[in-house]
């Protein structure tokens, strides 16, 4: 898939998640959440062909630009929009599926100094609202969706909603039927 391609993506994907962009100029030219994920697609090819040094840095002067800091090493599917992306932070070893909506102050952070696998891995569709935190080596699958100021540190199923610090769980509205997962399950007491 062509480079311009990709862009034509995001474009149209920042286009569908935000009722004010007037524009695939204005798109293209003012949105920090596109340019932070345009510029880690590059960091993370450095990153892939073993070079440390460069891509890390480039994620840090992205930063300084943007608010939102991706590091190289994270693994980011089509079509991601970062809305109001200041202080987004997605770390090493996260995930992040096919489009997905992301909010400002959103962390997909670790829980310490684990090694190996520490990060959240995120499925296609989901929305995390501002400010929700997503701590250490958990999976939220398809279609979930996080309130703001959620604190997430437990794996999730698909079409679940996500609320409150901890975050409990809950099937999504809007879920189709024959997906809906059986809650009893997951319910946190």
């Amino acid at each position: 898939m062509s480079i311009f391609t990709r862009v034509r993506e995001d474009i149209a994907a920042a286009r569908a998640n935000d009722p004010a962009a007037r524009g695939a100029v204005m798109v293209l030219a003012v949105y920090s959440g596109l340019h932070a994920v345009w510029w880690h697609r590059i960091s993370h090819r450095l990153w892939e062909r073993g070079m440390r040094f460069l891509p890390r840095a480039l994620s840090q002067a992205v930063r300084f630009f943007t608010g939102i800091e991706i590091h190289p090493g994270a693994t980011i599917g089509r079509r991601l929009f970062i809305d109001h992306g200041m202080g987004v932070v997605i770390g090493e070893t996260a995930v992040v599926g096919d489009d997905v909506l992301i909010y400002h102050g959103v962390t997909l952070g670790g829980t310490g100094h684990d090694t190996g696998k520490r990060h959240p891995t995120i499925g296609d569709r989901v929305v995390i609202g501002a400010g929700a935190k997503l701590l250490g080596n958990i999976e939220l699958g398809d279609d979930c969706a996080v309130g703001s100021n959620a604190v997430v540190v437990h794996s999730a199923p698909p079409w679940t909603t996500l609320t409150g610090i901890p975050a409990g769980q809950r099937p999504r509205r809007g879920a189709p039927r024959a997906e809906q997962p059986d809650m009893a399950d997951f319910y946190m007491i």
